[in-house]
């Protein structure tokens, strides 16, 4: 019988390194914290001195769904609704700071012993081990 990966590594070592490495990143991700800058009279996106806000990113977004419903053939309506809302999901994600939360130093090493230890014996389940018989 085949291990992991079709070699003759180990199952358990796969499924356990495969646990492992699940808890570790659940643990790691959840100490990351997401906060956003974006709001009332933020501005999306600085240009010289000027900073254009998000609604002023929904105006040529008004003007584009206006000349597509007037006339679905016109280009710039396209362009207009789609740029604005490609500028506006870029704003917004540029917006977003990720921030560590405090934790204590075995919280850390929990996490960094979970995560490569995980990966360690999950890298090496795949791995074919040759068996070595004695010589008589």
């Amino acid at each position: 019988m085949k291990g992991a990966g079709g070699t003759s590594g180990g199952m358990g070592q796969f499924f356990i390194g495969l646990v492992m490495i699940c808890g570790g990143f659940y643990m790691l991700l959840n100490a990351i914290k997401v906060t956003s800058s974006f709001g009332f009279s933020s501005h999306l996106y600085q240009l010289g001195g000027f900073g254009f806000t998000s609604g002023m990113v929904m105006i040529p977004f008004m003007f584009g769904v206006g000349i597509m419903f007037y006339n679905a053939k016109n280009i710039l309506g396209w362009l207009l609704t789609f740029g604005s809302l490609v500028a506006l999901i870029f704003g917004v994600i540029s917006s977003i700071h990720f921030r560590f939360s405090y934790m204590s130093a075995f919280d850390l090493i929990v996490i960094l012993v979970l995560s490569v230890g995980g990966l360690g014996l999950f890298l090496r389940s795949l791995k074919v081990i040759e068996k070595r018989y004695p010589e008589s």
